[in-house]
């Protein structure tokens, strides 16, 4: 049985993490050992790393290698499948709130991407415009709209599409997609979806219903065009942490319906770029870096706003070094700085304080401007019909090649 009943909303809590609201007490940092025990999820060690590296006969993503990735629920019983011939799919999503994406809406797709090519499977990526529509309180109009610019995006980073098919929820839920929702909504309680999701009386209806919309892609009779006669295959989710609940829900539904539950890997939150104490806001363009911003602009953003472990003098600097713990620039480039060595040579300088401040900025601007840059191609050559392409309900042949 999942854990799933573990939040009282009466109940004040040292932090709260919830597909909705990442907060810690008194402007803290987020306890990643305390949410794992209480999740109830499985810290992702690097025999993990080893075996994925050894199974697909490539080098592991650097988010799985520096442990952005550091949380799963049965990987490994997916692996095993995997080693024993047996294929999955992968499913993740994106709930179209805004225009642009940031930096850390991007690390889910950039690592799913990778895990696509690497066991060549193919994934479902749901766009849940619905479920912004009722929490966001936009109209059903712009939901779709945004959903179809953030295609774009999604698109831009590069899966195959021959393997991958992306869906709107307006668009796509009814059927055998629906069928599975009614399945799901019949087996979880007002008071367990309470207790899960810390609904009140003052929510609407709409949000106390949408979790079973989230939790069927997880399982393949939901795609009949795709997965016709394969209700046994597996299921691999790669999310963020706060979106556990609604898969700590699924995993106790799928049993009692005939499925395998869902596995999750699930990744630390990325920081805002006031430190991770701060929260990255859409009200607030100077907590993240988006994937519109202007060389200028990143710029701008990471010299003015982001946050540093360097000393108030370059003397002490030199003397003390740099506070690597509560460094952003440092946590930034730990995400998106490929070289290991060059890391490592970078932590230990500026750790040392024998490289000041803006020499580390100076580096992660440069990174920071290549990924954007090449995202921002990449995106400018995403056309209408390319995302109609990816949303047409349609076989794809070649999903296992």
């Amino acid at each position: 049985m999942e854990k799933v009943e573990d939040q009282n909303p009466q109940q004040e809590e040292d932090q709260v993490v919830n597909p909705w609201e990442v907060s810690a007490k008194d402007g803290g940092k987020i306890d990643y050992d305390k949410l794992i025990d209480k999740f109830g999820c499985q810290r992702l060690d690097q025999s993990f790393v080893d075996r994925v590296q050894r199974l697909t006969s490539r080098p592991p993503h650097v988010f799985l290698r520096r442990g952005v990735f550091f949380a799963h629920r049965d990987f490994n019983d997916i692996l095993d499948a995997y080693e024993r011939g047996q294929k999955f799919y992968l499913y993740t999503g994106r709930g179209p709130s805004s225009e642009a994406l940031h930096l850390g809406h991007l690390i889910p797709f950039m690592f799913t991407k990778y895990l696509q090519d690497a066991f060549k499977v193919p994934l479902v990526i749901q766009l849940t415009d619905d479920e912004k529509c009722m929490w966001k309180n936009l109209s059903v109009e712009e939901s779709q709209r945004l959903a179809r610019e953030n295609a774009k995006d999604i698109i831009a980073c590069g899966f195959d599409i021959s393997k991958t098919f992306i869906f709107s929820d307006f668009d796509y839920v009814g059927g055998a997609f629906y069928k599975n929702m009614v399945k799901v909504a019949k087996c979880v309680t007002y008071n367990k979806v309470v207790g899960i999701f810390g609904f009140t009386g003052e929510d609407h209806i709409g949000k106390v219903s949408f979790p079973p919309v989230q939790a069927v892609p997880s399982f393949p009779s939901s795609f009949p065009h795709l997965f016709s006669g394969k209700d046994d295959l597996r299921c691999l989710i790669p999310c963020a942490i706060d979106q556990d609940p609604y898969f700590r829900m699924t995993r106790d539904v799928a049993p009692r319906i005939g499925y395998h539950k869902p596995a999750l890997i699930e990744s630390l939150f990325f920081p805002a770029l006031q430190g991770e104490t701060g929260k990255m806001s859409a009200s607030d363009p100077n907590s993240a870096i988006y994937v519109t911003d202007s060389a200028k602009d990143i710029k701008y953003k990471v010299n003015k706003h982001a946050f540093t472990g360097g000393q108030e003098t370059i003397e002490k600097h030199r003397q003390y070094g740099a506070n690597l713990e509560v460094d952003i620039p440092i946590k930034y480039l730990n995400f998106f700085l490929e070289d290991d060595a060059e890391l490592e040579h970078i932590k230990k300088e500026y750790g040392a304080g024998c490289m000041l401040t803006g020499e580390v900025k100076k580096r992660l601007i440069e990174v920071l401007t290549e990924i954007v840059e090449r995202h921002r191609r990449a995106r400018a050559a995403v056309t209408d019909e390319m995302v109609d392409a990816f949303m047409a309900v349609r076989p794809l042949p070649n999903m296992f090649d």
